[in-house]
Formats: C-alpha cells, sequence, structure tokens
C-alpha cells in the first residue's frame, strides 16, 4: 500500500469519526469531542480543525478518483 492509498484510507477514517460526531449531535445531544477534550480546549478545537482538514482532502481525493476513472473509461 502506497502512502496517498494510506493517507486516504486516513482521511477517511477521520472524517467517518467526525460524521458519527455529528451523529450523535443531532440525535442525543452528546459532543464525544467535548465530553473527552473538554468544551472548546484547545486540542479539541485542534480536532475539529483536522477533521475539517481531512474533509477537505477526502473531498479531493474522491474528485481526483473519479476524474482518473473516467478518463478509463472512455
Amino acid at each position: 500500500m502506497n502512502f496517498m492509498n494510506m493517507f486516504k484510507w486516513l482521511t477517511y477514517i477521520v472524517v467517518l469519526i467526525g460524521a458519527l460526531n455529528w451523529g450523535l449531535i443531532g440525535a442525543f445531544d452528546f459532543d464525544l469531542i467535548s465530553f473527552l477534550f473538554g468544551e472548546m480546549s484547545t486540542i479539541s478545537r485542534v480536532v475539529y480543525s483536522i477533521v475539517g482538514l481531512c474533509a477537505i482532502g477526502y473531498l479531493i481525493f474522491s474528485i481526483r478518483d473519479e476524474m482518473e476513472y473516467s478518463h478509463y473509461s472512455c
């Protein structure tokens, strides 16, 4: 497994964890990140920032993969 493939999977996992946290907030009004690290502490802000950056990275990977696969299907 090459580095970019591992990085893509890592971004997917982090985005999935972020999505689960938002699901907990919506369903039960329970913020797991705030529970674990404190409400808007420095660590919480870093975790939220990492999730956001991983979401952007995963979006870029998805667009790149879609363009690459559509090129081969023609």
